[in-house]
């Protein structure tokens, strides 16, 4: 484990607060870190802050705090501030209306911006919300940027989503509408002492009422966070919410959601920054923008032919069924332990699993190297074939090169027109379970070829 991520775990603020940088920055050692501390991750509990520009959001997260102060508990705040859209910059003034927790060492308070993500968080928050949980803060107090009607991603964040409203803002209805009006696990109508106070909790229960019956109906309380009136009940009603969502699964089912979501922004995302670091990729989008500008071809078959593309070159252009794509080059080793330090430590490929294959009678180490990997191939106890007697007769070395196949049945068809005999007993299952076969090397001109059959390869 990183020294960074094992100070984290244990309550550090100064290790907290340069992990979240490292996170922010993107780093390959921000995700090291991310991947040690994850396990320690799920335990708090997640509070949203939501709704338009000028409604009270960051007084009321600042009452919040002193609320769950009162009753022992360590915080983490994330507040999120929109970014300049010339200068990139943000003011990040959230910490103001905060102070008087800056000097609390069980308040932890981090200011992001959102540098250009829409929705109403920066990309990084949760990364820092997940980094907040492992150090021990809980609960976790996430406050948006100001949003509109259908910039939510809080929803995909958080166990409790909190909308704040306030009256005087123009058409109420118009406010409430859509996406924040869905979203919504309590509303909070902030400045209840203004005019229109009580016709927006009036139009809020009838909106409500007009829905379907639900399982959890959203409370309507009533603040003044610039008075800290209204903060106790508001307490209140979140814990309650905390309590619905520990009934019949709720809160696991709602996290699965957010994990999802994370999930699939965090492959796209990988998926584009590879695609659009492939330069022969990148010349295409070019050459592509040219022909959408003169409108000789649409978006959507433009995205198809460049997706068709990267997949022939994934699996080899212009292959045939049946054709062959390399998927791994198998290496006898008499102690994988040893080796790992040059394929592991030194060469820096990742090792993704060990697994005994009873049948070959060898334990391997599967290690993705690019589009193929290495296995390293040691013989189990024991075993006096294949690669135990490779190993007697010629040491370590190059063992067998490994080609996938869509049908396996048909390739041996072909290796035994071509006159190249099989090694071993018909095709048998291998690492992974795939269905395998091994070409005998001396009909090969010296090289054991194993054919394994693709995934759901046709049969």
């Amino acid at each position: 484990m990183d020294d960074l991520a094992r100070a984290l775990i244990g309550g550090d603020p100064a290790a907290l607060a340069r992990a979240i940088s490292l996170a922010e920055e993107g780093s390959a050692r921000g995700e090291r870190i991310l991947a040690d501390v994850y396990p320690s991750t799920g335990r708090a509990s997640l509070i949203g802050i939501t709704g338009p520009p000028g409604a009270g959001k960051s007084s009321l997260v600042n009452h919040l705090l002193a609320f769950h102060r009162a009753r022992g508990s360590s915080l983490g705040v994330v507040a999120v501030d929109p970014s300049s859209a010339f200068s990139g910059g943000a003011v990040l003034g959230d910490r103001i209306r905060m102070q008087q927790h800056t000097l609390d060492d069980k308040i932890f308070i981090r200011s992001m911006a959102t540098r250009g993500q829409f929705g109403g968080l920066s990309r990084a928050t949760r990364d820092a919300v997940d980094l907040m949980d492992a150090s021990g803060r809980d609960p976790i107090l996430i406050e948006t940027v100001g949003v509109g009607q259908d910039e939510v991603d809080i929803v995909r964040l958080a166990d409790t989503v909190l909308v704040v409203l306030t009256p005087g803002q123009g058409d109420d209805v118009q406010a409430i509408k859509a996406g924040l009006l869905e979203i919504a696990d309590l509303f909070v109508v902030n400045k209840a002492d203004h005019p229109g106070a009580d016709r927006l909790a009036s139009d809020l229960e009838g909106l409500l009422s007009l829905g379907g019956e639900r399982s959890w109906t959203p409370p309507i309380v009533k603040t003044v966070a610039t008075e800290g009136r209204g903060i106790e009940d508001l307490g209140r009603a979140i814990e309650e919410h905390a309590r619905f969502l520990r009934q019949e699964n709720r809160l696991r089912e709602r996290r699965r959601a957010a994990v999802s979501a994370r999930f699939a922004e965090i492959l796209r995302d990988r998926l584009m920054a590879r695609l659009r670091s492939d330069t022969s990729a990148g010349t295409a989008c070019d050459a592509y923008a040219e022909r959408l500008l003169d409108r000789t071809i649409d978006p959507y078959s433009a995205a198809r032919e460049v997706l068709a593309a990267l997949d022939d070159r994934r699996h080899g252009a212009g292959d045939a069924e049946g054709g062959a794509v390399l998927d791994h080059v198998g290496i006898a080793v008499r102690h994988i332990d040893e080796r790992l330090a040059l394929y592991r430590d030194v060469l820096g490929l990742k090792l993704e699993g060990l697994e005994d294959v009873a049948g070959e009678g060898v334990r391997v180490a599967l290690l993705p190297a690019g589009r193929t990997r290495v296995e390293l191939l040691e013989p189990l106890a024991g075993s006096r074939a294949g690669v135990a007697t490779f190993l007697e007769k010629r040491g370590e070395g190059i063992h067998h090169l490994c080609f996938e196949v869509d049908n396996l049945d048909r390739a041996l068809e072909r290796f035994g027109r071509a006159g190249l005999k099989p090694a071993g007993d018909e095709p048998r299952v291998g690492a992974e379970g795939s269905r395998i076969a091994f070409i005998h090397p001396r009909s090969t001109g010296g090289v054991l070829i194993e054919l394994r059959e693709k995934a759901g390869g046709k049969r």
